[in-house]
């Protein structure tokens, strides 16, 4: 199945990943599962501008030294939205696309839409788990969205489809996400958590979500 948009592909939704199409962030459940206790603080050194968002989780990524079966079982209580193979194939019978961008590692993030059964295209940061190691996250170097901070420049994403004449829809639910979210119209921006707190502190609409379907749904109502 292609993943890229066909000549009746008007809209295009960039998804963030973590926390946005999964319940938990893969992060956050591996500073608190699957990280030695005498792990430095590397978000200090981020929030310090010692060490960027890329290199802070980096950090975190390499200091696993767990197996690969118990990264995995970590990675499953991610939690993919359940409806999500449903809902891209809804919005891509509606003429939308469906653009995964994130700042985490797509060792994971392919293994869920894999297993998922969901063809998408995805920028990411590519990595690869090695016992005694951790996960080994790189920057994507031959990409064009590359971000020297974060990997990839989500809004970037959203300005290529944008100058290319498409209805681009965002959603996100981190700090990373606020600059890609500002570039799209407030029917078509969709942020909970973080991101949420960033706009409404900014006087920016936008339509809350819980599970990436919700996000689905409003725009399948609205159409392409």
């Amino acid at each position: 199945m292609s993943t890229k948009p066909g000549p009746g592909a008007a809209g295009v939704l960039v998804s963030d990943f973590d926390g946005t199409m999964t319940r938990h962030d893969f992060y956050k459940l591996a500073i608190e599962e699957l990280l030695p206790p005498e792990t430095p603080d590397h978000w200090a050194d981020y929030r310090a501008g010692t060490a960027t968002h890329f290199e802070a989780l980096r950090r975190y990524f390499a200091a696993i030294r767990a197996a690969e079966a118990e990264v995995l079982a970590v990675v499953e209580r991610m939690e993919l939205d359940p409806e999500l193979p449903a809902a891209v194939a809804d919005l891509r019978a509606a003429g939308w696309q469906v653009v995964v961008t994130s700042a985490g590692c797509d060792w994971y993030i392919r293994r869920l839409l894999a297993a998922a059964g969901v063809e998408v295209e995805v920028h990411s940061n590519p990595g690869r788990f090695e016992a005694g190691q951790g996960l080994l996250m790189e920057m994507p170097t031959g990409s064009p969205f590359l971000s020297p901070t974060l990997g990839v420049d989500k809004a970037r994403v959203v300005r290529r489809h944008l100058d290319e004449g498409r209805t681009v829809a965002f959603a996100g639910d981190g700090f990373p996400d606020a600059e890609a979210a500002r570039l799209v119209p407030a029917g078509l921006r969709f942020a909970r958590a973080d991101l949420a707190d960033v706009l409404g502190r900014e006087g920016l609409a936008y339509h809350r979500f819980e599970t990436w379907s919700d996000i689905a749904a409003v725009l399948l109502r609205r159409g392409a």
